[in-house]
């Protein structure tokens, strides 16, 4: 059974996107520096969000004891990154 459209969510001038509509379409790279300037297209094309690492750190599983996970949760958000730093920390005194 077909899925019927609101009449009441139709807008005429926001008319819904055709297969025409989506073959004319072109990235944003090449639309933006007709619209605005080269520099402003570039700004305005800046991925968000933080910037990649070039070592990420890895993703494990590891079981540690109730005590030690409660004392690092304790002091709040960065936990992970506190035990990360006792490990190298470990590492350091160890060698």
């Amino acid at each position: 059974m077909k899925q019927r459209t609101n009449p009441k969510l139709l807008d005429a001038e926001n008319p819904e996107l055709t297969k025409n509509d989506f073959v004319k379409m072109r990235p944003a790279s090449e639309v933006l520096p007709e619209i605005f300037s080269k520099e402003i297209s570039k700004e305005l094309l800046i991925p968000r969000g933080r910037p990649r690492l070039e070592k990420t750190k890895e993703h494990i599983n590891i079981r540690l004891s109730p005590d030690v996970i409660k004392h690092f949760k304790s002091a709040g958000a960065g936990w992970q990154s506190r035990i990360d730093a006792a490990l190298r920390e470990y590492i350091v005194n160890h060698q």
